[in-house]
């Protein structure tokens, strides 16, 4: 193990009660032994009943029929999400001039986020009513389980179609072992040769069968061979998602100006394009620490950092890669949606 790696050492028993995920960053949340005994059982079933017990707080805020939805599935489909008028004004500021933007590669695929932060879209209308409209936020909220300030910002992900160059987010997975959320508003109509989001209806619950599988692959999954499953984020085949009694995905093909928010904790994946395509979309996520047992205070509320969430991220990672820790996000000149890849 890399001497870095025991300096850490003293925060290894704290992160059980914290979203650390990764089975090989940390030796106790990796280790066949516990894992064994059961420590990802536990952690998995509390971070559960602490999302449940959360979002009965936040519920109210939420029509009743968008609840029900959530709960049978794990993810709400809403259509003509904004007005008309503010949908087309909304994207034809976006066409028209750019905005500030990072990029990163993940195998064929290039994903561009473009910041949406105050300071950056002063003085433009149809982003500040978008952001000031409390409808993403507010779902982001209850499906995550957990209050606090969402990151939303402009994404648009350009797929090269290249077989022979995977991109991991093509392979149905959860994203950690707790409830956590992800948006999208859709700028334009969603095909299936375009590149859909696909959700497994109902996986984010655990189930019976699904803890069994969590608890097999937890004991193994330190020297999985695959870096993501050892990360925390847990793939999964055809075969096994059906003999784990779940239905197939479900692709969201749907309308320009429609909202999808889903709980990531369920198993998810991008379908795979087979040829270029660009889609863009206001892309919002939230997650926290699994374990608080309350939906108040959030660090990213407080000023300087609230709304300004996406200049602070990039001025942290700028940090780090004079550390030697290079992230994955290279900031690039500003963008429209339209505009093709830097990278």
């Amino acid at each position: 193990m890399k001497a870095l790696s025991w300096i850490a050492a003293p925060l290894w028993p704290l992160q059980l009660a914290s979203g650390q995920k990764s089975f090989r960053a940390n030796p106790l949340i990796g280790s066949a032994a516990l894992n064994r005994l059961g420590l990802h059982l536990a952690r998995v079933r509390i971070a559960e009943r602490m999302a449940e017990a959360r979002r009965t707080q936040l519920g109210s805020r939420i029509d009743a029929d968008l609840r029900a939805g959530y709960e049978r599935d794990g993810f709400l489909v809403i259509e003509n999400a904004l007005p008309a008028e503010d949908f087309a004004a909304l994207r034809r500021d976006l066409e028209e001039a750019p905005v500030r933007s990072w990029e990163r590669r993940e195998g064929s695929t290039v994903t561009r986020r473009g910041s949406l932060d105050l300071p950056d879209i002063r003085g433009r209308a149809p982003l500040e009513r978008l952001v000031a409209n409390p409808l993403m936020a507010d779902l982001l909220r209850y499906v995550a389980g957990c209050g606090g300030e969402p990151l939303i910002h402009l994404q648009t992900v350009l797929a090269e179609g290249d077989a022979a160059r995977p991109d991991p987010q093509n392979s149905l997975h959860m994203d950690t072992f707790h409830s956590t959320a992800k948006a999208w508003l859709y700028l334009q109509d969603v095909r299936h040769e375009d590149g859909p989001l696909l959700y497994v209806p109902g996986s984010h619950r655990a189930t019976l069968e699904r803890l069994h599988w969590e608890r097999d692959l937890s004991i193994r999954a330190a020297q999985d061979p695959d870096p993501e499953i050892a990360a925390g984020s847990f793939r999964i085949g055809e075969e096994m998602l059906a003999s784990l009694g779940y239905p197939e995905p479900r692709a969201m093909v749907v309308p320009a100006n429609t909202l999808v928010v889903a709980n990531t904790h369920g198993f998810h994946a991008r379908k795979a394009s087979q040829r270029p395509t660009s889609r863009s979309e206001i892309y919002g996520s939230l997650r926290r620490n699994p374990f608080l047992p309350f939906t108040g205070f959030h660090v990213r509320s407080l000023p300087g950092l609230k709304g300004r969430l996406s200049t602070r991220q990039a001025q942290i990672e700028a940090v780090l890669s004079q550390l030697g820790a290079k992230g994955p996000w290279a900031e690039v000149p500003p963008k429209r949606i339209a505009d093709p890849a830097s990278i």
